[in-house]
């Protein structure tokens, strides 16, 4: 998800996020760290990441005989928020110990951009990075020219904005840009779940130049799904001090389901003033950002009276890791690695993109070149980051997500909804829909005067 994962970094503009600190799952139960049960350098069903070897060459910028350097883009210094260096300290410390990727030690540098140095430090990783792996930048489309420029590949936790979403030489696992990213949700939600909601639906957004697509898009998606927005507001994305006049209309107007794309600490204000007015929703969408503890706490008593839900798209569900080995495994690894820090959704995503740059860089042995790296990471068309995940198609970038799944948001945390599955965890095969209005484009190499034939 571009936009909706990552969509609370807007009000950074204004005000700093709240930090992660303390490791916690997502306030479903506590989960324990499981017992090992895969080789070292191996995770989920993925054999033969991680390991020992010889290598004797330095066939690429940050590729030496003995490491591989790599860029870990963050807005750390800005937000606070350490998710995407705690998951690279965690991953590149496995990895090496388990021999590193055939005998080369992961370095991972930390580019942090600080909400506004996307291009400053876009330009130091063009000088000393092979790749960037398992980052992302609120700001990050002022940075995708550099990056094109000096033929970075781009392996993102998430991206942001329009013209760096499903950019040339990015493994996006969530692109398809040309695609409407919940179309099978919004049908679950619309004519399945609460069929009465689909003729008053209300559509609430952060102000920002970031999200100058996500209205129109979401307006297209819900139409198509048979929805009928009745109800069309956005907010500063600094906050609203009193939300009550939003309660209000959303009374006034009828409004059955509520989309919030923005700082779910904001949803929760809201939601405690309409609560306050004893008007409750069939349903409220507040995205995926929303998925974890901190929601559950400022949400508080407004979770006994409305229905919160959340499309994880197709991530399995962190508060049932016990039930799912690769999950296990990450959970397992953060204890050994980073114990104090927070396992969030935004950083399962880095953890499936390390992954897939491991898997991709180990298969080109010694001579580990940016051109074989991205040949072999085009060949997954399937990735499940070894199970952390529904199957998404790298082979292309604009592929369409084939797969959700639904949490739920009560008193005791998060948990999956009735959404009925069909594939283990997650719902699959539902009709896709590919826009048909006119949004950013990403940017290509062809943009920048470049094309594949200059990787080497």
């Amino acid at each position: 998800m571009r936009s909706r994962i990552f969509i609370t970094v807007l009000v950074t503009t204004a005000l700093v996020a709240t930090g992660c600190s303390g490791r916690s799952n997502t306030g479903a139960g506590a989960t324990t760290a499981p017992t090992a049960t895969t080789a070292p350098g191996e995770f989920g069903d993925l054999k033969g990441l991680c390991g020992p070897g010889s290598p004797s060459s330095s066939p690429a910028q940050g590729v030496t005989a003995s490491q591989i350097q790599v860029g870990v883009f963050s807005d750390v210094g800005f937000t606070k928020n350490s998710e995407f260096v705690d998951a690279a300290k965690v991953f590149t410390s496995w990895c090496n110990a388990a021999g590193g990727i055939n005998g080369r030690k992961l370095v991972a540098n930390t580019r942090d951009t600080q909400l506004l140095a996307v291009e400053q430090q876009m330009q130091v990783s063009c000088g000393q990075d092979f790749a960037l792996v398992g980052g992302g930048a609120a700001f990050d489309g002022l940075g995708v020219k550099d990056r094109l420029s000096c033929l970075l590949p781009d392996f993102p936790a998430q991206v942001v904005e329009s013209n760096n979403t499903g950019s040339d030489l990015q493994f996006n696992q969530t692109s398809g840009t040309s695609y409407w990213r919940y179309p099978g949700f919004y049908k679950w939600l619309l004519q399945e779940a609460y069929p009465g909601s689909a003729s008053s639906v209300g559509m609430i957004i952060g102000d920002s130049p970031i999200t100058k697509d996500v209205g129109p898009q979401t307006l297209e998606g819900i139409k198509n799904a048979g929805g009928t927005i009745t109800y069309n507001e956005l907010y500063p994305v600094t906050g609203v001090s009193d939300w009550t006049p939003y309660a209000q209309a959303i009374k006034t107007k009828g409004v059955k389901g509520l989309v919030f794309n923005g700082d779910f600490t904001q949803l929760a204000k809201l939601e405690q003033v309409l609560t306050s007015i004893g008007y409750k929703l069939d349903w409220i969408d507040t995205n995926n950002n929303a998925y974890g503890a901190a929601f559950i706490q400022v949400a508080g008593a407004s979770l006994g009276f409305q229905n919160n839900v959340a499309d994880l798209g197709g991530i399995y569900p962190i508060e049932k890791a016990t039930g799912n080995p690769a999950t296990a495994q990450v959970e397992r690894l953060y204890h050994q690695y980073a114990p104090s820090a927070q396992l969030t959704l935004p950083a399962l995503r880095a953890f499936s993109s390390w992954l897939l740059f491991a898997k991709s860089a180990a298969s080109c042995g010694d001579a580990l070149t940016r051109s074989c790296l991205v040949t072999a990471a085009h060949k997954e068309t399937a990735w499940t980051g070894g199970g952390l995940q529904a199957p998404v198609d790298l082979s292309n970038p604009d592929s369409p997500l084939k797969c959700f799944n639904v949490e739920k948001a009560i008193a005791g945390g998060w948990t999956p909804a009735d959404f009925k599955p069909d594939t283990g965890a997650y719902r699959c095969n539902e009709p896709v829909y590919k826009y048909t209005g006119t949004y950013t484009k990403p940017m290509t190499l062809a943009d920048v005067g470049k094309s594949m034939s200059d990787l080497k």
